[in-house]
């Protein structure tokens, strides 16, 4: 096992890489033995640039002259409540799953690289906290696997499920399968007073030169309602609106982008934004006209949304990126998906070995106690 001459690489310029590494974690993203549109190139370096990623480090495993691992990492001043330094996957606010790249057939091997490349560093902090991965998907079996071997100690602090569409059907008896008749016939009846007001027109992106009016046209949409009020809106940030532009660019490039729109009368009332990675898909951010809300826009686009994806046979399976318990989208799809959290520890010499001994142990103490006061309180 080979590892990058530097465990703890930093990108020069916000935003770039060293020449070929680009090239490289392109071509390990489209071998990676679990998709993550997040950490691709398409949506990393615009993250990087944008996004507050100076401090990011971009930890690699190599093979040879091979990659077979990538992950973004932070180093964080505090777990929780505690000041206790951790390294942690780096998963900015647009970022909704957490997964490193890591190649196909060497997943443990990658997992192994990443830790020894961590213990070595005492900087990182006490502890590796990773957030957002598929508790029944290739990375966390690895790990899992890889921190039995070494009699490494691995925590599962906590779990949720959230929306998934993976099936056979066609989206025509999916939709007949899953949904209840009574929604569905106020959805027929919804999209008939819809089609009232005007022109009602469904669409795909296809053409690069409607890109940028498109991003607008959903910053736009999506500054208007309820996250525009709060200023978590794209467009509430520049660096926040810089990034969505430069990741769809880069996206749509790379046949990633999957972006749908409802237009009534030619206006926008709802749009869709989805970013494509190995055989699936990742739903990233969905804005509509509220005051439409009575005609239920979101719902009605998820539906063009469901038909899209169904009847593509290059995606197999839509994340949702929903947070848990999501009323919309929880309606509509019955798959899941479990996301995890795990905390590892790191190994070291001498006092690091001691003081992360320390900082695990005390980590634990505190998620007990928690639970504990957790518990207390619901009962």
């Amino acid at each position: 096992m080979d590892m990058a001459p530097d465990p703890a690489l930093k990108t020069g310029i916000p935003g770039t890489m060293p020449m070929g590494q680009a090239e490289r974690w392109a071509e390990l993203a489209a071998d990676a033995a679990e998709a993550n549109c997040f950490y691709t190139p398409d949506l990393l370096l615009p993250a990087l640039a944008h996004l507050d990623g100076q401090g990011v480090r971009l930890v690699e495993a190599m093979h040879g002259d091979m990659a077979i691992g990538l992950m973004p990492m932070s180093v964080e001043r505090r777990y929780g409540r505690l000041p206790v330094r951790n390294a942690a996957n780096w998963m900015h606010r647009h970022c909704f799953f957490g997964a490193p790249l890591i190649r196909r057939g060497h997943e443990q091997a990658a997992w192994a690289g990443f830790l020894a490349l961590l213990d070595e560093t005492p900087e990182v902090g006490n502890f590796l906290h990773l957030s957002g991965l598929d508790a029944a998907g290739a990375n966390a079996a690895a790990l899992e696997a890889i921190c039995f071997a070494q009699r490494r100690a691995i925590v599962e602090i906590k779990r949720y499920d959230r929306a998934l569409l993976r099936s056979a059907l066609s989206a025509d008896e999916y939709w007949e399968t899953h949904v209840r008749s009574k929604k569905r016939k106020e959805i027929r009846r919804l999209q008939k007073r819809l089609a009232e007001l005007g022109t009602v027109q469904s669409r795909t992106l296809t053409d690069a030169s409607d890109l940028i009016s498109w991003c607008d046209d959903f910053l736009t949409l999506e500054a208007a309602g309820w996250k525009g009020e709060e200023g978590t809106a794209l467009q509430c940030r520049a660096g926040d609106s810089a990034f969505f532009h430069a990741a769809c660019a880069a996206a749509f490039a790379s046949c990633a982008l999957h972006f749908l729109r409802i237009d009534l009368d030619g206006r926008a009332i709802a749009m869709l934004v989805n970013f494509r990675h190995a055989g699936g898909a990742f739903s990233f951010k969905i804005a509509f006209d509220e005051a439409l809300g009575r005609f239920s826009p979101g719902v009605l686009i998820e539906i063009d949304n469901l038909h899209a994806v169904q009847g593509d046979a290059a995606i197999g399976w839509m994340d949702s990126c929903a947070a848990v318990d999501h009323p919309m989208i929880d309606s509509l799809w019955a798959e899941r998906r479990s996301i995890v959290q795990y905390r590892v520890a790191l190994k070291g010499n001498g006092l690091t070995r001691a003081r992360r001994t320390t900082a695990f142990a005390a980590a634990d103490i505190a998620e007990r106690g928690s639970a504990f006061i957790r518990g207390y309180r619901t009962a």
